[in-house]
C-alpha cells in the first residue's frame, strides 16, 4: 500500500474517503490488514503529508485509530481527547486538517464503555477533568429529556452528535467547506468488544 499523495488526495470525494476507512475497519475485524513497509513510509511522508481524513476520537487506549481504520503512516490526522469532545485546541486542529492540509472527511467516533462519558454521567468531578466533563452535559441532558433516564451508550451516541454539532456552529471555515461540499462531517461509534465501528 503506498503513501496518499497530494494528487491521490485530491482525487478522492468525501464520500470516497468515508468509504475507505470503511474499508480499513472491515479488513482490521477481517484480520487482512494490506501489508505496508512502515519505514518506507516515514521516509516518504518527511517532505510532507496528504491525509485524506480526520478522525476525532477519545484517548482510550483501547481504540488505537491508526490501527482499527487499517491506515498507515501520513493516512489519517487522529485528533485524541478524552471523551472525544470539542474545544478550540481540537476544533483548530480540525480546522488545520480540512482547511490547510486538505482533508476530505472528518469522523467524529464514540466507543462503547467510555470512561469519560461514564464519568460525566456519574457526576465525577476532579481537578482539570471536572471542566472536560462539563462538555457531555449536553449529551446527558439531552438523552435524559428524550428517555426518561441516563444511559450510558445513548449518552455516548448522543455526545457524538453534540460534538459534530459543536463543529458546524463554532467553525465557519468547516461549516463552508461542508456546505460547499468539499468535506463531509459523519459519527460514529467504535465497539471495544468486537473491534466494529457502526455509523450513525
Amino acid at each position: 500500500m503506498s503513501t496518499i499523495t497530494k494528487e491521490v488526495q485530491d482525487s478522492i470525494s468525501p464520500d470516497k474517503a468515508l468509504e475507505m476507512l470503511k474499508e480499513g475497519n472491515q479488513r482490521f475485524l477481517d484480520n487482512n490488514e494490506l501489508k505496508r513497509d512502515l519505514h518506507f513510509q516515514v521516509n516518504i511522508t518527511s517532505e510532507g503529508q496528504f491525509p485524506y481524513a480526520v478522525v476525532l476520537s477519545c484517548i482510550d487506549s483501547r481504540v488505537p485509530v491508526e490501527l482499527v481504520f487499517d491506515q498507515g503512516v501520513g493516512d489519517i490526522f487522529s485528533a485524541r481527547v478524552a471523551g472525544n469532545i470539542i474545544n478550540e485546541d481540537i476544533l483548530g486542529s480540525i480546522e488545520y486538517a480540512c482547511g490547510v492540509a486538505g482533508s476530505k472527511a472528518i469522523l467524529v467516533l464514540g466507543h462503547t464503555k467510555c470512561g469519560a462519558v461514564t464519568s460525566a454521567c456519574k457526576g465525577v468531578e476532579l481537578g482539570n477533568i471536572t471542566a472536560l466533563l462539563s462538555k457531555v452535559k449536553p449529551a446527558i441532558a439531552d438523552v435524559q429529556q428524550r428517555d426518561g433516564e441516563v444511559k450510558v451508550e445513548e449518552v455516548t451516541k448522543a455526545n457524538v452528535f453534540q460534538s459534530i454539532k459543536e463543529i458546524r456552529e463554532n467553525s465557519s471555515i468547516l461549516a463552508d467547506l461542508e456546505r460547499d461540499g468539499k468535506i463531509k462531517i459523519v459519527g460514529a461509534v467504535y465497539h471495544v468488544e468486537d473491534g466494529q465501528v457502526s455509523y450513525l
